[in-house]
């Protein structure tokens, strides 16, 4: 099945089916199971995504604004063609483990507790996001920009970051592993 050009606001329950170049309006998909789902050129807004199951799910050139994505796993949707852009969500409790998000775009997110153990974040820009308590292990970094991110703690010696960008006083979130105290 498939839909192209349509608009759902409202909504809860969706077909599983292609969504071609749809919009998301103000929809509540909180632990809905959207395996196997394909979502291309979509847009989601005001959306609410916590504890969806996307195992298997196609997200390619989608984009997801003031939406909220607490506990989800898109590690274990379809990696092929993924491209995200996120703006003013918030992630919590998410995973993007070995995921390659070159093209992606996170922009004023709050990502909490959200593991990029493994991912491809090459290139990256992260403008105003807050990364408390995230998790950054065997994580590429090369040219990603952290200078207005916050809140990060990223370990030079388990993660790739040449010339990744950073900012002063959040830089010191490199140190963080190190013990050390700077006054």
């Amino acid at each position: 099945m498939l839909f192209e050009d349509q608009l759902f606001e409202k909504v809860s329950v969706l077909e599983k089916a292609e969504y071609d170049n749809c919009q998301f309006i103000n929809c509540q998909f909180g632990n809905a199971y959207l395996n196997n789902f394909s979502f291309l050129d979509c847009t989601f807004t005001d959306c609410d995504f916590s504890m969806a199951n996307v195992s298997g799910t196609s997200f390619k050139n989608v984009s997801f604004t003031d939406c909220k994505l607490l506990g989800v796993n898109f590690n274990d949707s379809n990696p092929f063609l993924l491209q995200l852009t996120l703006n003013r969500c918030t992630i919590k409790l998410g995973s993007f483990y070995g995921l390659k998000l070159k093209n992606s775009h996170f922009s004023d997110c709050i990502l909490e507790d959200v593991d990029f153990t493994d991912a491809d974040l090459s290139g990256v820009r992260f403008p105003n996001c807050d990364f408390s308590k995230a998790i950054f292990n065997h994580t590429i970094l090369e040219k990603a920009d952290f200078r207005t991110a916050i809140n990060y703690s990223i370990n030079p010696d388990q993660n790739t970051i040449t010339r990744a960008k950073f900012a002063y006083p959040a830089v010191l979130g490199l140190l963080d592993a190190y013990k050390i105290e700077v006054q």
